[in-house]
């Protein structure tokens, strides 16, 4: 894992990006390399890759607002992303099937978490399916139940993890 290196998106960087998005999630559920440019350009800084080498392995990303809850809409309006708000959504935390139980997803999931700190944020929302809940409640997210969003007619669990005293 010493090779591992974390840097921000850039616009340049959306092939990468929709070939990890792709590997990692079906059709349905997967954003297109169209939607990944939009957000690449409203909020690369908000796109965490991590690396191996030179091969991108893993990949977090999701914009900042000021809604307290993930909705669809979120997924398809990168022009919603507010750089003041105060939650950082997490729309994707994924790895390559190759590089999956190394820990990579852990290693981004923690750089987020951290710069949300920094950033003054009062926390951080994703949702998962329910086989992932255990995994996200280590990082100290709260399952708060099912989400109302329906992204890929699949069933999400809304989930939070809380950093600021309004909370």
């Amino acid at each position: 894992m010493e090779t591992m290196t974390i840097r921000y998106g850039t616009e340049e960087d959306a092939a990468i990006a929709a070939a990890i998005e792709a590997a990692c999630f079906p059709p349905a559920e997967a954003a297109t390399p169209k939607q990944l440019r939009e957000r690449l350009h409203y909020y690369g800084n908000h796109f965490w890759f991590l690396f191996d080498g030179e091969r991108p392995v893993s990949l977090v990303d999701g914009f900042v607002t000021d809604e307290r809850d993930l909705t669809d809409e979120m997924y398809e309006r990168a022009d919603l992303h507010n750089e003041q708000g105060a939650w950082q959504m997490i729309f994707g935390v994924n790895t390559i099937p190759e590089y999956r139980r190394r820990g990579c997803a852990g290693i981004l999931l923690n750089r987020v978490i951290a710069d949300a700190k920094a950033q003054g944020r009062e926390g951080l929302v994703l949702t998962c399916k329910e086989r992932l809940i255990p995994y996200y409640g280590k990082f100290g997210f709260r399952n708060e139940g099912i989400s109302a969003s329906v992204h890929g007619n699949v069933t999400w669990y809304q989930m939070r993890l809380c950093l600021g005293e309004r909370a």
